[in-house]
């Protein structure tokens, strides 16, 4: 018989273990893709505690493959001599057409590929990336007044509703 699961618990096998939240504000997102990654079991180890950090991750193409690379794992606190490095450069695990589309992109001048998102799906560890290209500071400045006259237009939309 399957087991309920309590209220307010957390799943092990799917849940956030790192965003780039500064991603999408330095960044124009045109596409993005989910892809599984090859890791060692002490950086599993350590993604379930929640040791990772994706903000200075971004993915380049060697000899047709997809790595990324500049995400910080933690080493494993419990691990021994068979621990891994902290920065090195980590596979990606796509389709070869998903991987040929963004190798041509990336030839292109002004693409970038970043990671937005490291998860654990039904227990293997994923990243979602995205093809991306650079934001202006006039962009950028654009973008938070949108959002700040929007907020601002909902909460006296809200006071005006209450009273």
């Amino acid at each position: 018989m399957a087991q309920k699961k309590k209220a307010g618990t957390k799943d092990p096998n799917n849940h956030i273990i790192a965003q780039n939240k500064k991603a999408r504000h330095n960044y124009n997102i045109v596409d993005t893709w989910e892809a599984g990654l090859v890791l060692m079991g002490t950086e599993v180890k350590s993604l379930r505690d929640g040791g990772a950090s994706i903000n200075d991750g971004f993915c380049q193409t060697y000899n047709g493959e997809l790595w990324l690379e500049g995400i910080h794992i933690a080493e494993y606190g419990r691990g021994s001599w068979t621990n891994h490095a902290a920065r090195r450069r980590r596979k990606l695990l796509m389709h070869r057409t998903e991987i040929n589309k963004i190798d041509q992109k990336l030839r292109e001048s002004g693409y970038t590929v970043v990671p937005l998102k490291l998860y654990f799906s039904n227990g293997r560890a994923k990243v979602e990336i995205a093809l991306a290209t650079g934001k202006r500071d006039y962009d950028k400045r654009q973008a938070l007044r949108e959002r700040q006259d929007n907020l601002e237009a909902r909460r006296a939309m809200r006071y005006k509703n209450l009273g």
